[in-house]
């Protein structure tokens, strides 16, 4: 056995076969993802740029808004430019420390975007339930808190998730069937595996997805009951509106993250999965600041304020 181990050989990259299927399609997939891209890297850039233009964004519910903005920007920018290089590409490979490092990334910023959305729940609570001491509950020290810790979660389960899930033998296939090295596409390609190991990556997918999931429960159970108590249709509607937002982006997010990390490894489906990947990749860091922002009528009028100021400063 030991003999039949040394004559393997060790995987030293990987091959890409996400969008091999669709060989005839590949440049009109390249045009429109690098259209869907670089209007996302826009969207997110007048964002953040206007946030930190205008003083009177410069409360909590913006500045949460803000990283979010800044967190999606760097999401995408680790797998969606390495896409596009491949759908050109005649070999679609990754080295074995390229890789490591692509899920690193990918899995620190996705679990602190998890956590980080909880912290916007709890944001949206204080705001509703305790209006009157908003500004000393939500001071800058605590937001910086917040996304400080939803950091360090983001990056201690990224680096234990990433050594289990390096530390397997790869001595057989190289071929992912995927377009990054998402978690289920990389763990089918290990020579063997550990169920001690599956069991904790399993167990700190439902980590991340399940305690940020219950606090924002918490929250809204909450705000839910306050906005119960208020007297008038139009007061209730106006509490709602300011959460509307981030229960479409908690939806979105725990749907296809729910989906793809919480179920059993047999379910692995490689063109379904590509195609959800490519939503919350893609699609969704496009649509989220959309959905925040610029259906906001205070965060519009800044935005025209903050435009006004860049084409005509005299005035």
């Amino acid at each position: 056995l030991s003999m039949e181990r040394a004559n393997e050989t060790v995987v030293k990259e990987f091959v890409f076969l996400g969008f091999s299927s669709l060989a005839g399609l590949q440049r009109l997939l390249f045009i429109g993802f690098l259209l869907l891209y670089l209007f996302t890297l826009g969207t997110n850039a007048i964002i953040i740029s206007t946030i930190v233009l205008d003083s009177a964004l410069h409360t909590p519910m913006y500045f949460f808004l803000a990283v979010l903005s800044c967190s999606e920007t760097c999401y995408t920018f680790v797998i969606v430019p390495k896409m596009l290089v491949d759908l050109l590409a005649q070999k679609k490979t990754i080295s074995f420390l390229g890789c490591a490092i692509q899920m690193f990334t990918f899995l620190f910023l996705g679990c602190a975007h998890s956590f980080l959305l909880a912290a916007m729940g709890y944001d949206r609570y204080v705001a509703i339930c305790n209006p009157l001491r908003y500004t000393v509950l939500m001071g800058h020290a605590v937001c910086m808190g917040l996304v400080a810790t939803a950091c360090v979660c983001g990056f201690a389960v990224s680096v234990v998730t990433s050594s289990l899930v390096f530390h397997l033998p790869f001595h057989s296939s190289n071929q992912l069937h995927h377009f990054f090295c998402d978690i289920s596409p990389v763990l089918k390609l290990a020579s063997h595996h550990s169920r001690l190991s599956q069991m904790i990556i399993f167990m700190l997918g439902v980590f991340v997805l399940v305690v940020p999931l219950l606090l924002i429960l918490v929250s809204y159970i909450h705000i839910i009951s306050a906005i119960l108590k208020i007297p008038s249709s139009v007061g209730r509607y106006k509490a709602f509106s300011t959460c509307a937002s981030h229960l479409i982006v908690v939806t979105v997010h725990y749907g296809c993250a729910s989906f793809i990390y919480l179920r059993p490894k047999s379910n692995y489906s490689s063109s379904r999965d590509s195609l959800i990947s490519v939503s919350y990749t893609i699609l969704t860091p496009l649509f989220n600041p959309m959905i925040y922002s610029l259906r906001n009528k205070e965060f519009k009028s800044a935005l025209r304020r903050a435009m006004g100021q860049m084409l005509f400063p005299a005035n």
